[in-house]
């Protein structure tokens, strides 16, 4: 009998609070073999069964009896055979139709032999333990491209969905993650092909650990078989190492040691969660899985949600909140999950998602359509906003604030406002504050108010409005929630890291200690012809460095070089190698103050790249931001 030792899981929340090492870290060597077994026990002392299985035909009768057990249904043999072949182990479905039926299909129907139907649960969404977690290592795969051997694999009721490679203490964690990328290619589709429903990878060496979803991106088909025997199977291409991530407490705090790891993301409540609520498959047929401070965020919402319905609370700043997650970190998939999420709670009619003017919300519609199709509805004006108020259907509702604001002053007692709503805004910035906030505050009754920002204000650096009492994020929202700052985008390399070189232009004359009259012709001398002639001058000649441009060891004056002496045949080629360089590094955004500044910046630009060689000018555009018209 085992002792099954929960120590981190709670009914509340996916990620644990806060998390504090309970393993004593390995700092001599240890083999791979060592950290398969020490991982495996800490699953087993998780409830999780361990299992001996190291082929496909143990792994199938496996699946029939815990899909007997989940749905307390007994097979006959004709069919399971029916039911395996046909649906599950289909030889017309690849990855992506495998995840669908995971992630929005996971109710199956199955003809018995008496001509009646019967659901059949893959797995059981409603009722999470009700779901039996098993774990095997070692499973052999003989019939793909080549034998392979696989480190560790959890069952989730039979199926694959989870697969853990591990190297030993000392090795790069890359070679993990080139192990998968090599099964993703060799193996995993082989047979009846039931890895390719592997949701989740993890790879560690046991000192760092990172998981990431199996994105469904395909490559080529290829035909594998003899005569009439042939079955085409869709192979997904190698992930991208950049889309691998760290697990976290719900402070941010970085869990990576391997058994650290697998006593909170391995947690019964917290794995199942993350499969079942918090992957996302997308319209692009992409599975998403959410990072850690995506799913904090969502959780503590919905929960502030609970709480102030039952202490009725809402319609108040105690009902809501807002989150701060910096630019850049996935707001766009934690507000979607949100207002999923939220709009599925049984006491909740709608969830609006309000937008600025400026961030136009079609485009908004469109992010959030990635997600889900037809998941939320936008609206052209005001007209089309009143008909998705009315429409007990349209449970999502994306908005601008401009729309939102005309529809409450020109509806005064619609009955909307008596409905309870979540409304939920992007980019809650200084633009929303006043009298928007007010005209929610005042019609609707039973709202819950959230705000989403990457830079919040604070007294500090609050500014004058048309209400005093808002001049903060917190006055007009109500607590803050979450936490994610670019200093932890930076450091889980969600966002890339930035170094600042500054360069002075102006330099003060001597003697003057006035503010104001040192800057009296200061809009002058900062648009003087020669000192944008010098700064152009330098963008011009440090550009290569800066953006990377030509990191290659060929650059554009060497092929300029050669070809004053190369034949006209080599030049063609030359020619090719040059365009591939031109795609190569970065591009680059110059900010100015003003349209009469950009225009002076642009006709320097295009002066002095027509006295540049041409291997070596730039492309230079303008980008112009403008207000809509009221």
């Amino acid at each position: 009998m085992h002792h099954y030792n929960l120590i981190t899981e709670t009914p509340e929340t996916t990620v644990v609070a806060e998390y504090l090492p309970l393993f004593k870290r390995e700092a001599s060597y240890q083999s791979e073999a060592d950290l398969e077994k020490a991982f495996i026990a800490l699953l087993q002392t998780q409830a999780y069964e361990y299992l001996p299985i190291t082929s496909e035909q143990q792994l199938v009768a496996n699946l029939r009896k815990q899909l007997e057990t989940l749905n307390h249904y007994t097979f006959s043999d004709s069919e399971w055979e029916q039911f395996f072949k046909g649906i599950i182990a289909n030889k017309n479905n690849g990855i992506q139709e495998k995840t669908s039926t995971l992630q929005e299909d996971h109710i199956q129907v199955l003809t018995q032999d008496d001509g009646s139907t019967k659901n059949i649960y893959l797995i059981d969404k409603a009722s999470m333990h009700n779901n039996h977690l098993q774990v095997i290592n070692q499973y052999v795969v003989e019939d793909g491209q080549r034998a392979n051997r696989y480190d560790i694999t959890v069952l989730v009721n039979g199926l694959p969905l989870v697969h853990i490679e591990l190297k030993r203490r000392g090795v790069d964690i890359k070679e993990a993650f080139n192990q998968i990328n090599r099964y993703s290619r060799e193996s995993f589709w082989a047979g009846s092909g039931l890895f390719e429903y592997v949701q989740l990878f993890v790879i560690s060496n046991g000192t760092y650990t990172k998981y990431y979803s199996n994105t469904t991106r395909q490559s080529h088909i290829k035909e594998f078989g003899n005569g009439n025997d042939v079955v085409k199977k869709s192979k997904s291409t190698s992930h991208s190492f950049e889309f691998t991530s760290w697990w976290a407490d719900a402070n941010n705090r970085p869990i990576t040691d391997l058994m650290d790891f697998g006593s909170t993301f391995f947690a019964k409540h917290t794995l199942l969660n993350i499969l079942t609520k918090y992957c996302v498959f997308t319209s692009d047929k992409m599975l998403l899985v959410m990072r850690p401070y995506q799913i904090v965020a969502t959780e503590r919402i919905l929960g502030h949600i609970n709480a102030s319905n039952n202490y009725k609370s809402y319609g108040s700043i105690q009902g809501g909140g807002y989150i701060w997650h910096t630019t850049g970190s996935g707001k766009t998939l934690t507000s979607f999950k949100t207002a999923q999420l939220a709009s599925k709670l049984p006491y909740i009619d709608k969830v609006l998602f309000v937008v600025d003017r400026k961030d136009l919300d079609y485009q908004t519609m469109k992010e959030y359509d990635k997600f889900e199709k037809g998941a939320a509805n936008s609206n052209s004006n005001t007209a089309v906003l009143k008909k998705q108020l009315e429409n007990s259907k349209a449970n999502i509702i994306i908005t601008t604030i401009q729309k939102l604001s005309v529809f409450i002053k020109n509806n005064k007692k619609h009955l909307v406002f008596n409905k309870h709503i979540v409304i939920i805004f992007d980019e809650c910035h200084r633009s929303q504050f006043g009298d928007m906030h007010t005209g929610i505050t005042k019609v609707f009754k039973k709202y819950h108010l959230f705000g989403f920002t990457g830079t919040p204000i604070f007294a500090k650096n609050s500014s004058s409005s048309s209400r005093a009492d808002l001049r903060t994020t917190e006055q007009a929202f109500g607590l803050k929630l979450h936490t994610y700052t670019i200093v932890d985008a930076i450091a889980d390399k969600n966002v890339l890291p930035f170094r600042i070189d500054y360069i002075s232009t102006m330099k003060e004359q001597e003697n003057i200690q006035d503010e104001k009259v040192w800057n009296i012709d200061r809009e002058r001398a900062l648009s003087a012809p020669e000192r944008i002639g010098n700064i152009v001058r330098y963008i011009g000649k440090h550009f290569d460095q800066k953006t990377k441009r030509n990191s290659k060891s060929y650059t554009f004056h060497q092929i300029a070089n050669v070809l004053e002496v190369a034949s006209a045949k080599d030049r063609i080629q030359i020619e090719e190698v040059k365009q591939k360089i031109r795609l190569s590094g970065f591009n680059a955004i110059f900010a100015v103050s003003s349209i009469d500044t950009l225009k002076l910046y642009y006709t320097e630009f295009k002066k002095q790249q027509a006295e540049t060689p041409e291997l070596s000018r730039l492309k230079i555009a303008t980008i112009f931001s403008f207000g809509v018209n009221d």
